[in-house]
């Protein structure tokens, strides 16, 4: 009885540690919060309504979508002469656009695009091969960047991405909040002037 016993105790010791340390696995991946890109829609495949014959994951769209209306935000203050718009600091950029080539406005999007996707969750679908921050956002190193940025342009290119979420549906403050937290983070790289 005693070796009963002990084969028991033995026995219930390891599925009981089984136990735990699955609910602890269980545990661990509900503490887990999605990442942005997740719930931005994550790797879910749809059909890429800039060429239907393909399909792009949602969360790549949602920050396509987004950057795309981003960069017409911008154009269109620098169209209507909107004061402090951030026209000089895409000038290169947006001459050539204007001019009929916009092959570097495709590079733009696609570039901000990876950017986001690959540092907010994306996986090893979304990688970004791009310049460093400073490197971006620095003329000297950078000639498609017309100026440098100070804190004021910086605020307001957050501004246009905040309107240019709500235009394609990402409403919820939340969600937003994630969104400006990102940008935040990224302002001490991209703020030189």
């Amino acid at each position: 009885m005693k070796n009963f016993s002990k084969l028991a105790f033995v026995a219930l010791f390891i599925a009981s540690g089984a136990f735990v340390t699955s609910c602890n696995d269980d545990d661990d991946k509900a503490a887990e919060p999605a990442s942005l890109y997740a719930k931005l829609g994550g790797t879910t495949m749809v059909a890429d309504p800039n060429n239907p014959s393909q399909m792009i994951e949602q969360g790549r769209l949602s920050y396509r979508s987004v950057v795309d209306s981003t960069i017409t935000l911008i154009v269109s203050d620098v169209l209507a002469g909107e004061e402090g718009n951030l026209g000089l600091h895409f000038a290169p950029v947006l001459s050539e656009a204007l001019s009929g080539n916009t092959t570097n406005v495709a590079i733009l999007s696609k570039n901000l695009t990876d950017f986001f996707s690959a540092n907010t969750g994306g996986g090893a679908t979304n990688t970004y091969s791009g310049l460093g921050m400073v490197a971006a956002h620095d003329p000297a190193q950078n000639p498609r960047m017309g100026k440098k940025s100070n804190n004021a342009d910086y605020d307001k290119f957050i501004g246009y991405v905040g309107a240019a979420a709500g235009l394609n549906g990402v409403t919820d403050p939340e969600l937003i909040g994630e969104v400006v937290a990102v940008l935040e983070s990224l302002r001490a790289p991209i703020v030189q002037e």
